[in-house]
């Protein structure tokens, strides 16, 4: 199976569930590890999504993260809009 190319606002939403989880496994204090662990998922995962480097994870991951860090996927749908990217060619 071959993947459509991810398209720069794609990849840039990606990028900000990332920085989304990343900033709230920070405010619990808690390891990458520990989450990883929670949520049933490796913490190379977790890394990965932290990171935007799995800009694209699968609806129940990230379902698993909101909920072993309190988030609401309400919120997190909310705040990873699909926007623009200005300045790509």
């Amino acid at each position: 199976m071959v993947r459509t190319p991810l398209t720069p606002e794609e990849h840039e939403r990606g990028e900000r569930l990332g920085r989304l989880l990343r900033e709230a496994r920070a405010e619990n204090g808690r390891t990458i590890a520990e989450v990883a662990l929670a949520a049933g998922l490796s913490p190379e995962t977790l890394r990965k999504i932290e990171t935007g480097r799995a800009p694209t994870p699968a609806f129940f991951t990230v379902a698993a993260l909101a909920g072993t860090l309190g988030l609401s996927l309400d919120g997190l749908l909310l705040q990873c809009e699909l926007l623009p990217v200005v300045g790509v060619v």
